[in-house]
């Protein structure tokens, strides 16, 4: 089978060329600029920018799936006059460039990396119901984005709905929660280098639970949903299986470190008043607030079961953090 990877040399983009390759694909894998790491095996192809005039037809020869990783992400120093504007130039119309493009070129099938953000941002309350259940976002909830990424990647699954009535295309949506691994970068990165050094961070006082999906988990999902003859038209929630509170995952993370955490409570809304205090409050928000999602669909159309648990992935991503900065 021939794949096509967009965004292949970003994190999720690169790791999935391993892992497709690594599982006996051929990979083309789609870049703004040649990567200065290519993986082995991969035909890389320069396309440019990702908006409504993107060209893709000449790497789309002779392919029969395509896995969208390409995307305007999240910024932490936006500089657009319209962040809107910006998101859905990429993330909408440049989508939907591909996928017509990918219609009129005969490929079979489309897989597109959402984002849990179009649910939400946040599960409450963080406690279990009486039914010992938590609370959790399912593939059939009101979308209820609340920033301009998840939003437009809401705006892209509507539309990708569309495209794939119109042409037969199959489209298959995966909506992750936070995707760790070697080369993670951002607030996770961040929370290395404080455990790393020793940092009292406080946390302690946290209870709240969050879904996270490793990055080999998260290719071997998207080699699922691009193989299996159930996943067409559906839409996904991913995790890696085990839920972890913010202390617990610091302490996780100490443990691999060979640094154990330093803790030390204080009362959530001081935090999340202290991170508006500093520009930080969806920042502070996210290491107090509860984000969890139900998985059992995808474990049950297409027989998916992670190859790591959330102890190993996490031990995998803190070594290559450690043969980094050592």
């Amino acid at each position: 089978m021939k794949v096509l990877i967009t965004g292949a040399s970003g994190f999720v983009g690169r790791a999935t060329c391993t892992w497709l390759v690594t599982h006996g694909l051929e990979v083309v894998g789609t870049v703004r600029q040649t990567p200065a790491q290519p993986v082995a095996g991969v035909d890389y192809r320069l396309v440019g920018d990702l908006n409504a005039d993107t060209e893709w037809r000449a790497a789309l020869a002779g392919v029969q799936g395509i896995i969208h990783c390409a995307a305007r992400v999240h910024v932490m120093r936006e500089t657009a006059e319209d962040p809107l504007a910006a998101f859905r130039s990429a993330n909408v119309a440049g989508t939907e460039r591909l996928a017509r493009q990918a219609a009129a070129a005969g490929v079979k099938r489309l897989v597109f990396i959402s984002s849990i953000k179009v649910n939400g941002e946040e599960t409450a309350p963080a406690s279990p119901l009486p039914s010992g259940e938590r609370v959790r976002f399912h593939e059939d909830d009101t979308p209820a984005p609340q920033d301009p990424y998840g939003q437009t990647k809401w705006e892209a699954e509507t539309m990708l709905a569309r495209v794939a009535q119109e042409t037969g295309l199959e489209v298959v949506i995966v909506r992750p929660p936070l995707v760790y691994g070697p080369g993670v970068k951002g607030n996770l990165a961040r929370l290395l280098g404080w455990i790393e050094r020793g940092v009292p961070l406080p946390l302690a006082g946290i209870r709240n639970a969050r879904s996270l999906i490793g990055i080999d988990n998260f290719t071997s999902t998207l080699q699922a949903c691009l193989t299996h003859p159930a996943a067409a038209g559906r839409t996904y929630l991913v995790r890696d299986g085990e839920d972890v509170s913010t202390p617990e995952l610091v302490r996780r993370l100490g443990r691999h470190l060979g640094r154990p955490a330093r803790l030390f409570a204080l009362p959530t809304p001081l935090l999340e008043s202290l991170g508006g205090l500093i520009g930080r409050r969806a920042d502070v928000q996210r290491l107090t607030g509860s984000l969890t999602v139900d998985d059992s669909r995808i474990r049950r159309e297409l027989s998916w079961v992670p190859p790591r648990t959330l102890d190993g992935g996490l031990a995998q991503m803190t070594r290559a953090w450690l043969d980094k900065t050592r």
